[in-house]
């Protein structure tokens, strides 16, 4: 456990979004977000599409953030849209390795919250925070190679291509999908903001 963590922001602002830890009370929330977009979220290699099928699953996720930010593992938050008061959509840094140190990015938007600029603040926020504020080096983020506004967008937030995963993950309708592995690196995101 490193001490200088635990005292760290949990609650990031960008002039349209609250970004912050889950709270024990957000399971309602989450269940509200996930499960209507259940089909979409399985088609684009998403962590909360296999997890999130009830709410007692969604209560479930929320605890285990919680317990994995406490222990140091990763860190999860919800996105609020700050008009609405309303959870859009969950981003989580995990699989952190702080020998290196570095984690992997995973995040989804409401779609109707999509294409509107919502997630370049978030991102460019989250990325500040994991870099500044949890010391890491190094950012993975995978993507189906068909998504090309995530693709973008990881782009316009400093990501970089490293290679290509083929035949990485099957669809639901069984399609084998390829991956694009991207990365983003502390001393390149420096520059980025200055």
């Amino acid at each position: 456990m490193q001490e200088r963590l635990f005292h760290l922001d949990t609650a990031l602002l960008t002039p349209r979004t609250v970004i912050r830890r889950l709270r024990e009370e957000d399971g309602d929330a989450v269940y509200q977000l996930v499960y209507p977009n259940l089909s979409w979220l399985a088609d684009l290699s998403s962590p909360w599409n296999t997890s999130i099928h009830t709410l007692a699953d969604a209560h479930g996720y929320v605890r285990l953030q919680l317990a994995a930010w406490l222990k140091q593992e990763a860190y999860g938050f919800g996105i609020w849209d700050k008009d609405q008061a309303k959870l859009i959509g969950l981003l989580h840094l995990d699989r952190i390795d702080w020998q290196l140190p570095k984690g992997e990015l995973a995040f989804f938007v409401a779609p109707e919250f999509s294409r509107k600029g919502l997630m370049t603040e978030v991102l460019f926020k989250v990325i500040a925070f994991a870099f500044e504020e949890l010391g890491l080096e190094k950012i993975k983020l995978s993507l189906d190679v068909d998504n090309y506004a995530g693709q973008r967008l990881a782009r316009k937030c400093g990501f970089r291509r490293e290679g290509d995963l083929r035949m990485e993950r099957r669809k639901p309708g069984g399609e084998l999908v390829d991956m694009l592995l991207m990365a983003a690196y502390a001393t390149d995101f420096v520059a980025l903001e200055n």
